[in-house]
């Protein structure tokens, strides 16, 4: 309501200027938290690569919010969403499915699973 009345008394260019800025105003205030989210996320101690004891299922946490699980061979089984609150995780795929899991002293237990901090190195 404010804005529209800021924006009736301003003659047609002024009011296509005033909006024009608001809008950009706006634009830059969100890239900017989404700036500092995305820098957050990628400093976060739980983003990177999470595998079982045989490497045969590895989690990615990757630092935009997004995992990829690979399973054996296949490289990208399972994709989706994750959120950390505190030491737990959940985890929506993007067929639908959900889990979550906790990290408790430096390892994620995941379901029946457990996950250490690894490298592709081990990977079947």
């Amino acid at each position: 309501m404010i804005f529209s009345l800021l924006t009736d008394r301003l003659p047609g260019d002024g009011r296509k200027l005033l909006i024009a800025s608001t809008l950009m105003t706006a634009a830059l205030l969100s890239q900017t938290v989404q700036a500092e989210e995305a820098e957050m996320q990628a400093n976060h101690p739980y983003v990177g690569l999470w595998v079982t004891e045989d490497s045969y299922i590895r989690h990615e946490l990757l630092p935009n919010g997004r995992y990829v699980e690979a399973r054996g061979t296949r490289e990208r089984a399972y994709e989706g969403r994750y959120q950390v609150t505190g030491k737990h995780i959940d985890y929506w795929d993007d067929t639908g499915f959900t889990a979550d899991g906790d990290f408790i002293d430096g390892v994620l237990h995941h379901g029946a699973m457990i996950f250490y901090r690894g490298s592709r190195a081990g990977k079947p």
